[in-house]
């Protein structure tokens, strides 16, 4: 069980989160699938049949001393088709639910036992990026670390926005890749409650 830290206008508290031993391989597992998602999958080749030049035989079969050929359309030609090349084709494949609601929690974890998970109850900001500058300022957050920020908080969202060292997220969006990919994870503490509360169901 581990316990985090709650700042903000509504902090000053802990919660108990129970946060997974950290499993590499599973963690890699998450971050593969969600990566092959990602793919466009729109690499795409003609093959002899459809590229546009005249399907005449080259020269006569025999009689002229060279290698029989037929049209320039094959493979072995400069402006050929192409043969076993890439065609459209999606790269998603299925991968458990638990087995990624697990790589979430080994990701929080992750960032848990590095000291790199902020909890926030009430940003309190106007929607100023200024504001938030200031904001995470007071709590450690300079701009040397890359910061992904996790919160259906509208006005933190839009101050945050334009920072360059910080990713905004909604909270229906924390995914592993981009937890992992940031030095820093700052969360609604709303969510890590709610993410606890489903572990427990």
């Amino acid at each position: 069980m581990a316990q985090i830290d709650v700042i903000g206008k509504n902090g000053g508290r802990k919660i108990d989160v129970e946060l997974p031993e950290v499993n590499k391989g599973v963690l890699h597992d998450v971050v593969t699938w969600q990566l092959a998602s990602r793919r466009r999958g729109t690499a795409s080749t003609k093959t002899r049949a459809q590229v546009a030049r005249t399907g005449k035989k080259m020269y006569s079969q025999k009689g002229t001393g060279n290698a029989r050929h037929g049209d320039r359309t094959v493979p072995t030609f400069v402006g050929g088709g192409v043969a076993f090349g890439p065609k459209p084709r999606s790269y998603a494949y299925t991968l458990p639910k638990q087995l990624r609601q697990l790589g979430l929690a080994m990701a929080l974890a992750s960032r848990q036992a590095d000291g790199k998970l902020v909890a926030v109850d009430g940003f309190d900001l106007d929607g100023k990026t200024k504001g938030f500058v200031s904001w995470a300022g007071q709590n450690g957050m300079d701009g040397s670390e890359k910061v992904l920020l996790v919160t259906d908080d509208q006005n933190a969202r839009q101050a945050a926005r334009n920072v360059a060292w910080v990713s905004v997220l909604p909270v229906a969006g924390v995914n592993v890749y981009d937890i992992l990919r940031h030095d820093r994870l700052v969360i609604d503490a709303a969510a890590l409650e709610m993410t606890d509360e489903e572990a427990e169901a």
